[in-house]
């Protein structure tokens, strides 16, 4: 969150704006020309803009104008700075929701906004807690698994590592002849060896 400081670039700038930046707001600054202005204030997203009028009060009446009424940045506040006495009337009737202010309450609005989007921030944190407190305990009351848990039961398990059976067949070797002896062997031996036997 920020606030959009637009200020032409003169010797007072930077401590007017140092100013403003003790009120804890962070300042973005810039000068109130087109397109720059509205390209940083679309970038930014400010949730207050302060225009300074001490130079050039026309131009920065036509700018406040414009952000006024522009889609991007017509919910930010808009505060006016220095409106010279002859300009307060036009500026009041021209821009009724834009108060001119000095730099000290200014401050202080900013010290409140800023206060107030930390409060705004801390209940909306505290409301996501609350949330997710009471669906845990409806899931557990409803004896379904957390949200955790859940996750922790849909992640699958790793695959048990395979043990390498032996196989006992493929390993086999074919059974062997049976082996002659060395008397069967001597056997066919002579028996070859002889030839046909002749009649007498």
């Amino acid at each position: 969150m920020s606030l959009l400081y637009l200020h032409f670039a003169t010797n007072e700038r930077a401590a007017r704006a140092q100013k403003l930046g003790r009120s804890g707001a962070h300042v973005v600054v810039s000068e109130p020309r087109w397109p720059g202005f509205f390209e940083l204030a679309k970038k930014e997203k400010p949730y207050a803009i302060a225009i300074d009028f001490s130079h050039a009060p026309s131009h920065a009446l036509e700018t406040a104008d414009y952000l006024a009424k522009a889609k991007e940045t017509r919910e930010a506040a808009l505060y006016l700075l220095r409106v010279p006495a002859d300009r307060v009337d036009i500026v009041a009737k021209r821009l009724p929701n834009a108060p001119i202010v000095t730099e000290l309450e200014l401050s202080e609005k900013l010290l409140q906004i800023e206060k107030e989007a930390q409060e705004r921030a801390r209940e909306k944190k505290e409301a996501a807690a609350q949330a997710r407190k009471s669906a845990r305990a409806r899931a557990s009351a409803a004896g379904k698994p957390s949200v955790a848990a859940a996750r922790t039961k849909a992640l699958p398990r790793p695959a048990k590592p395979v043990k390498p059976e032996a196989n006992k067949k493929k390993n086999k070797k074919p059974a062997a002849s049976p082996k002659k002896t060395v008397a069967s062997r001597k056997k066919i031996v002579r028996k070859k060896s002889r030839g046909p036997s002749r009649k007498r």
